[in-house]
């Protein structure tokens, strides 16, 4: 029996003083869990680095990245466990979208792809 997939929105905080190719290397790895259990990448946004509003063990910027994927609900404490072994994380957030959520997110995609078309 197929498990049912609910959407999810996951934005996550890379130490800001790791190098670029292992910022990379910790993008590429969660994208590859979420697959490899079960779940569809529907987007994955760079914010890139930013300063963060506080101090997080003594580091004062990040770097963000926000996606948005489906997956049963067994993948997100999975997920979750994965994010707080790795050091270089400082901080994650998991959102399961309601249908609300879905509608914005919908709304938003479509308009990126019409600014895209003009562009």
């Amino acid at each position: 029996m197929a498990q049912r997939k609910n959407q999810y929105e996951f934005t996550y905080v890379i130490s800001g003083v790791v190098k670029q190719d292992q910022v990379d290397g910790i993008i590429r790895n969660t994208n590859q869990f979420v697959e490899e259990h079960g779940g569809e990448i529907l987007e994955v946004d760079e914010w890139g680095s930013q300063r963060l509003a506080y101090e997080i063990d003594r580091k004062r910027s990040g770097y963000y990245v926000n996606m948005y994927f489906k997956a049963p609900g067994t993948l997100i404490q999975q997920l979750e466990r994965q994010m707080e072994i790795n050091d270089d994380v400082l901080r994650y957030l998991t959102l399961r979208m309601d249908a609300k959520m879905i509608r914005h997110y919908e709304k938003q995609a479509s308009r990126r792809a019409v600014a895209s078309d003009d562009a």
